[in-house]
């Protein structure tokens, strides 16, 4: 890396354990091209920890780093065009729970560094109270229960989202879209231009662009009116619709709805309805911290051992023991 000089950006990229390996260094090799391509440092970077020690990331890989946050604290920084906080998480980020970190965030942040979150870090700086009536984005696996947490945040389904400074993504590719938008503000096109040349990528995504593959090519269906119905579906969980209210808004008759369903997806719209508020609840269980009975709520059932049994015949465990294995799982490092 070359030699920073004075006017260098100083960006911290905050690990935390089992952080998303490709969601850092698709944010961190941007920096690296951008040097490259101005023909000068303007990044440097330094990898921290809570206390110092190596982190290990989601895929099992160690990862040393310069400093602990105690050491950034005590350190002069000297003079520096400005400075950035970058956390990077990935799985299990609910456990973390580290007031000291979230007060260090909550610091930087009043003295006027930005502050930022890859893949699943939008939880973290929402428990750092830095989220409250801003826009954030989060992996979509992490959503359903981040927005069930924390209901003064914005968050949307989003690739990443810029509020102010504070600027978060839902990590993969995505965090090289978002490095991109914030180095094409600092250095303009011409420079993300070449690295974009440089990472053999034609454009920048939009912030807007969808973060799944699009509804048809999920399900493998192209019928727009049944994705019309199936959208109506994954957007009331909480307070399903009926067939009749889903038969209206199509402007078809139920039996009509019916066969669509079970031509195209094999089963009727009941049974896929269930599926889909099923899937919610396992994501919820297995990404918040909610308890069960909440989780039935936000997924639609009107009782706790209804949904218990539901989620039974469709994972052939209860939701506690699924909860369970996934903490008992905790601890072991974990592709994701």
């Amino acid at each position: 890396m070359l030699t920073p000089t004075p006017l260098a950006e100083h960006i911290y990229f905050l690990l935390c354990r089992n952080f998303s390996m490709i969601a850092f260094t698709m944010a961190v090799e941007p920096l690296r091209l951008a040097n490259r391509m101005a023909g000068e440092p303007c990044y440097r970077w330094e990898l921290i920890s809570k206390d110092g020690a190596a982190v290990t990331a989601s895929n099992g890989v160690e990862v040393a780093v310069a400093k602990s946050i105690a050491a950034v604290q005590r350190e002069c920084l000297g003079p520096v065009r400005s400075k950035m906080v970058i956390v990077c998480t990935g799985i299990e980020v609910e456990a973390i729970q580290d007031p000291a970190m979230f007060a260090w965030l909550r610091r930087m942040h009043a003295q006027g560094a930005g502050v930022g979150g890859l893949c699943t870090a939008a939880w973290v700086l929402a428990e750092a109270g830095l989220l409250d009536g801003k826009r954030a984005a989060i992996h979509w696996e992490n959503l359903p229960g981040f927005a069930e947490r924390f209901p003064k945040t914005q968050v949307k389904s989003v690739l990443f989202e810029v509020d102010h400074n504070i600027f978060t993504c839902a990590g993969g590719t995505a965090s090289l879209d978002m490095m991109l938008n914030l180095i094409g503000d600092s250095l303009g096109p011409e420079i993300v231009a070449k690295v974009c040349e440089q990472c053999l990528i034609d454009r920048i995504r939009a912030p807007d662009d969808r973060q799944r593959l699009p509804l048809g090519a999920r399900i493998g269906v192209q019928n727009q009116t049944l994705l019309d119905i199936v959208e109506l579906m994954e957007a009331n969980i909480a307070e399903p619709v009926s067939l009749v209210d889903m038969s209206r808004q199509s402007g078809l008759s139920r039996r009509h709805v019916e066969r669509l369903f079970r031509q195209h997806l094999g089963k009727s719209p009941a049974r896929y309805y269930l599926e889909v508020r099923l899937e919610r609840a396992r994501r919820l269980l297995r990404h918040s911290g909610l308890p069960i009975v909440d989780v039935a709520i936000a997924s639609g059932f009107v009782s706790a051992s209804h949904f218990s049994k539901r989620y039974r015949e469709r994972y052939q465990l209860s939701p506690q023991a699924d909860r369970r294995e996934v903490e008992a799982g905790r601890g072991a490092p974990a592709a994701v």
